[in-house]
């Protein structure tokens, strides 16, 4: 049976990705002028153009017209990503225990990942995130936007991994908590033991950070991730019977 045919503007996006890569170009720097591009990869006008459109529909260029225009190397919002990946699963039977088996895996490396490489800074902003503790909320909205504020925690360290692929998967979970309708149906339901078990790890986790204790990070975020996975489930367990 024959392969399948490769387009001709396809080989092109690939070549031109190839070809970034190579150059070092960055965010905001511009690719050759048309012409360059013709000669350079020995493709008709079309060809170029329709690369060029390629690449920008995947996010990683972005044109300009008018005095000045040209193509540049687009610096893509890990948000942008995300949502894509999050739409993707919005209308799969993703559970809580779905979202969980990875975070319980990935979260304690994600801190562990820090651990030493935090700056004065970085504890102010840890510090600032969990100013939502200062009192338990009153009001069943007040306590869906707490559930949210929460995660602020959670990606302040994933602004911080120096990995960049454990970073983004563990963005793109948090994401999944705070877009999924199941999570925000869950939110929608008291649970004060959420709460408090937000504080207290990330209290936990805070010293532990300050102390530059790899083993006792991953141990307190993996107890974290294990009890909140628990206190979840306990909730979406309310939320489908309502469904059935």
């Amino acid at each position: 049976m024959p392969g399948k045919t490769t387009k001709r503007s396809d080989e092109v996006i690939g070549h031109l990705k190839d070809w970034i890569v190579e150059q070092g170009l960055r965010p905001g720097d511009r690719l050759p002028q048309e012409k360059a591009l013709l000669d350079q990869f020995h493709a008709s006008k079309g060809t170029i153009r329709e690369a060029l459109k390629g690449l920008e529909a995947q996010g990683l260029i972005v044109t300009r017209t008018g005095p000045g225009g040209g193509a540049f190397v687009s610096d893509m919002p890990p948000d942008h990503m995300t949502s894509l990946l999050t739409n993707y699963f919005y209308f799969k039977d993703i559970s809580i225990h779905d979202i969980y088996q990875m975070r319980i895996q990935l979260e304690p490396e994600l801190a562990a990942s820090v651990v030493g490489l935090l700056t004065d800074d970085d504890f102010r902003r840890l510090q600032t995130t969990m100013t939502i503790y200062h009192q338990p909320p009153e009001t069943q909205d007040e306590e869906h936007r707490m559930r949210l504020a929460e995660l602020s925690f959670h990606e302040v360290l994933v602004t911080l991994c120096p990995n960049p692929l454990l970073a983004f998967t563990c963005h793109f979970l948090l994401g999944l908590l705070k877009n999924l309708r199941l999570c925000h149906d869950i939110y929608d339901l008291p649970n004060p033991a959420l709460w408090e078990t937000g504080k207290r790890y990330q209290m936990e986790l805070l010293e532990a950070f300050k102390r530059e204790d790899k083993t006792e990070v991953r141990t307190i975020m993996r107890e974290h991730m294990r009890r909140a996975e628990s206190l979840m489930e306990a909730q979406e367990t309310i939320i489908l019977d309502r469904v059935l």
